[in-house]
């Protein structure tokens, strides 16, 4: 019992991780460091904008928070910037990829490591086959909207019903769009870091204009009486306006944040890690908080939150921009839906396949995992293997069947992380850190117990999904991961 407790707690020493940074004992192909502060920032912004600025904004401020939806955005920013801090020091100390499972392997323990480990797979690939539905039902819509007619049973799961415009009713086939933007990113990611980030770019250029236009056209039409009561007073109920509104809000609203963490993924790709790490989480986190706070409030101002209640997808800005002569913007939010969707698909699958390469690396998954190609010094058959699971996954199950396992996933990440900087600053006070979090241990406590009131608040089903989910995992590490081990090897 003593020697399994002693596996479960093994921890891998910043030591021997920075030997295999350097290429001591590792292969010689390795990762391309290639990304510099603005691709990290970029990849930060392309991961957290998609489509929920545009539909959970609306919902949430009819529902729940009203024109407060604005300090909805901060109190979950605030959580997200917690958490981000501590990412940070990590980042900056052990610039290497893996995120939280590779903090975790060397503060926690391998049993804890794999956990987390398992459960960013949860996250990073659950996530991209539910954004990847998502971005094949806006891609109908846009193609419907400038003439061109799609099968709708061609673009749903075998388990979805689909009303058609007659009213009647048919049984999805295969969702093919889904599938294609999984592979067409997967291809890309294969292709090369430096490519990836080029795409990003583009994505990122093209939603965050037309969010700018859309905040910069609106101004103009807001309707100062819309923001009056600024707090809609508590209907008597928890989480139905009034202060506990905006907290439910800010409960509701963390989705949109999700995927920020993929940003330390990529470490083992930056150029200068120690410096870039913490400005690209950070400043990402900074910039997409003050267009969620100004999209928020120009939302509520252009129309009154009541009318908001009850409407979901992009209902609500539809309805907003029905105020103004620029019926065009409905077009253009659902180009900007498309790009915002294709790279947060492309970031997410990259920190699955990095996650995958660490776990692989540290011999708790076959080493073929962590086999980089000699030419696109990518982790090629991860990359490949995901592709085909995410893309199964898209094409034949409902998209909205485990939407919220992604956010008790990131949120359980976010704990993990902020209980490690605790942990590390006691057992290696001594290790060089470029990047400080400020008063430890009150953040970190701050930000683990934030995330964990938000845990909390999601549905009991999420719960139990997670708990089969990660049986599953424990399945896999009893079975291979803990007898495979390198640092089992190292101790026998």
């Amino acid at each position: 019992m003593k020697s399994v407790l002693r596996s479960f707690l093994r921890c891998k020493s910043i030591e021997v991780l920075q030997q295999e940074l350097t290429g001591e004992g590792t292969d010689k192909v390795k990762l391309h460091r290639a990304l510099g502060p603005t691709n990290l920032v970029l990849f930060g912004i392309g991961v957290i904008i998609g489509a929920g600025i545009f539909s959970v904004t609306g919902s949430a401020a009819g529902s729940y928070a009203g024109p407060a939806i604005v300090l909805s955005f901060v109190i979950a920013g605030i959580g997200c910037a917690l958490a981000g801090l501590c990412y940070s020091e990590f980042a900056s100390m052990v610039p290497a990829a893996g995120s939280a499972y590779t903090y975790s392997y060397l503060t926690l323990g391998e049993f804890f490591a794999w956990v987390i480990g398992w459960d960013l797979v949860l996250e990073y690939a659950v996530g991209a086959a539910t954004v990847a539905s998502a971005w094949s039902v806006y891609l109908i819509k846009f193609l419907g909207h400038i003439g061109i007619a799609f099968p709708a049973q061609l673009a749903a799961s075998p388990f979805s019903v689909l009303t058609l415009q007659d009213g009647s009713k048919v049984h999805g086939i295969i969702n093919i769009p889904a599938i294609f933007i999984v592979i067409l990113m997967s291809g890309l990611l294969i292709k090369g870091i430096r490519e990836s980030a080029v795409f990003n770019a583009v994505m990122v250029a093209v939603k965050v204009t037309v969010v700018l236009a859309f905040i910069a056209v609106g101004w103009s039409f807001i309707n100062p009486s819309n923001h009056v009561p600024f707090i809609p007073p508590n209907e008597g109920q928890f989480g139905h306006f009034g202060w506990s509104g905006v907290l439910r809000g800010a409960a509701i609203v963390f989705f949109a944040y999700i995927g920020f963490d993929a940003v330390s993924t990529a470490a083992q790709e930056a150029r200068n890690p120690r410096r870039d790490m913490p400005i690209g989480i950070l400043v990402s986190l900074l910039v997409c908080t003050v267009l969620y706070c100004l999209f928020s409030y120009v939302l509520t101002g252009m129309v009154s939150y009541k009318q908001f209640i009850g409407l979901e997808g992009l209902a609500p800005v539809t309805v907003a921009i029905e105020q103004t002569p620029y019926k065009v913007f409905s077009l253009l939010v659902e180009v900007a839906i498309l790009a915002g969707f294709s790279s947060v698909i492309m970031i997410l699958l990259l920190g699955q396949s990095r996650v995958f390469y660490s776990m692989s690396r540290d011999g708790l998954l076959p080493g073929l995992f962590s086999e980089i190609h000699p030419k696109f010094r990518t982790p090629w058959k991860s990359n490949i293997l995901f592709a085909l699971f995410v893309s199964a996954f898209a094409g034949f199950v409902p998209g909205d069947v485990v939407g919220h396992m992604c956010s008790i996933g990131t949120l359980l990440a976010f704990v993990m992380v902020c209980l490690a900087v605790i942990v590390l600053r006691v057992t290696k006070p001594d290790v060089p850190r470029q990047f400080r979090v400020p008063w430890v241990p009150v953040v970190p406590i701050l930000g683990a117990l934030m995330c964990l009131a938000m845990m909390l608040a999601l549905p009991i089903d999420t719960w139990i999904r997670l708990a089969v989910w990660l049986a599953i995992g424990l399945a896999i590490y009893f079975f291979y991961g803990r007898k495979s081990s390198k640092l089992q090897r190292v101790s026998r």
